[in-house]
Parts: C-alpha cells; structure tokens; sequence
C-alpha cells in the first residue's frame, strides 16, 4: 500500500467513524421503530414476509458470510451470487439487518478495498469473499479452516452446532440464547483447536477483532435466540416472521456494536505457544 493510498483509507475510516458516532446520537435521542415496522413496506421482508427461500445450486456463488448467504438464498440479493455492486451490497444489509448506514457502508467498502476492487464501479461475486486472510479467516465458529475445506460457501454443521449447544442463557420468553460469555468460550476453544489442527494456522489481531465483530452480530441483530440462528446458520434462511433485535430509528452502529465485540474479544482465552 502506498503511502498516498494509506492516508486517504485513514482519512475515510475516521470520516465513517465519525459519521457513525453521529448516527448514534441520534439514535440516543430518537425514539426506537416498533416492533413489526422495521423494513419499510416497500423493501423485502416487510410484515415479516421473506421472499421464497431457495437454497443454492452447485453453480451458484456463496461467501463465508451467511448473513450475505441468505440474502442470495432470498432473492434479495442475485441468487447465483454474482455480478453484485458494492452499493447493492450495502443496501441489502442496511435495509434486512437494520444497520446504520455509517456500518452497511463500511463493510463492503472494505471488501472492496480488501479485493482491490473499485467500490463505486466495480462488481464481486460472493466467493470472492472468500479470498484467505482477506475477509474469511482461520478459526471460524461457522466454517471449517479453509486449508480444511477449500469451499468456504458452506458452513460445517458440526461447528454451528457445538456453537448453539453452547448457549447456557435464557430470554424473557423462554427462548435458548447464546451469551457473549457462551460466544468467547465457544471461540477460545475454536481458536485453540484451529491451532493444533492447521499446520497453516494464522490470525492476526485484525482478524480476532473481526471474527468477534462478527459474532457480535448473532448477539445484536439476532439477539442470540438459537431457535432463529439454527436455520440462519445451517441452511443460510430466515425464518418468516423474523425481524432483526435493532429497532434504533437510523440504524445499528459500529459504536454500538463495539462493547459487544470487546467483551467477545476479552473473555478468549487461548494458549498462543501451544501449537
């Protein structure tokens, strides 16, 4: 990375943070959407009614994201997975997820700048996420390592289940609910395994962050309840009548985001000279 190309990124990314603190304040003083009126009428999944769920063919293009999975899966997205804008990305998770458009903007900007793509002119095709130590990492809780498993478009059952079997909280309705504390020993493990069983093993500190960011979204968006996060997880699908937990009138922010996140991140605990 050039210098030019590192200062204008630094640039961007405090912009965005910035715009995001913003978003969050509003947020504090807004009063939050009801409960059934988060998607607008116009966009897919209003009323709580998901387009037809139709799982992928052998030909179609998946990513390790199954939060972008099901979006294909739905037709909300393209459902071969390709030839997707960044844009089109960003308004798809901004609207289904409820997320602030500080957040659904960072994330495929930075996709893109990971494939050295262009943002506003260039297309991907979901398996271009999967480009290793891009954004898919080592030590996944929903995918095998991918020198284990070279198709990163699929999760391992036997990992989303040892993550739901996990979960040791309960809700006010009696619904099963992955903790944070459930999620960072869940990962301690995971991360600990990955170690003595991928001679290739690497994961930097940007992806411990961002491996717990994204575990984080189970707890924020989906609220930890295991009876939603079985069907997301393994066949990539949401359930009719679901909606996301982020009722805040502009969005679920990376500020908000954070203190989950770090509480994920603090509660690993791994051995780093055991491998």
């Amino acid at each position: 990375m050039s210098p030019i190309t590192f200062i204008a990124d630094a640039i961007l990314y405090a912009c965005v943070f910035i715009w995001d603190a913003g978003i969050a304040f509003m947020n504090i003083i807004t009063p939050k959407r009801k409960s059934g009126h988060i998607i607008s009428n116009h966009e897919p999944g209003s009323e709580g009614e998901w387009p037809k769920y139709m799982p992928p063919t052998e030909t179609d293009s998946r990513s390790a994201c199954p939060a972008l999975n099901a979006l294909a899966n739905h037709g909300i997205l393209p459902r071969d997975g390709r030839n997707i804008s960044f844009p089109e990305l960003n308004h798809a998770i901004r609207v289904t997820y409820n997320l602030a458009p500080s957040f659904s903007y960072l994330l495929p900007k930075f996709g893109a700048r990971v494939l050295n793509k262009r943002y506003s002119k260039d297309k991907v095709d979901l398996a271009d996420f999967n480009l290793h130590n891009g954004i898919e990492h080592d030590a996944s809780l929903t995918r095998d390592d991918s020198i284990q498993q070279v198709d990163q478009g699929k999760p391992s059952l036997s990992l989303v289940k040892g993550l739901l079997s996990s979960a040791t909280g309960n809700d006010k309705d009696g619904d099963v609910i992955l903790t944070a504390k459930d999620i960072a020993r869940y990962s301690s493990k995971r991360r600990q395994d990955s170690m003595a069983s991928n001679k290739s093993y690497s994961l930097s500190f940007l992806h411990k962050i961002f491996g717990s960011a994204n575990s984080s979204l189970l707890l924020t968006v989906f609220g930890g309840v295991t009876s939603d996060l079985e069907p997301f997880l393994i066949e990539e699908r949401l359930l009719d009548g679901w909606e996301t937990q982020r009722r805040e009138r502009f969005g679920h922010t990376l500020f908000s985001l954070n203190k989950t996140t770090h509480s994920i991140e603090a509660g690993i605990k791994v051995d780093d000279k055991a491998k």
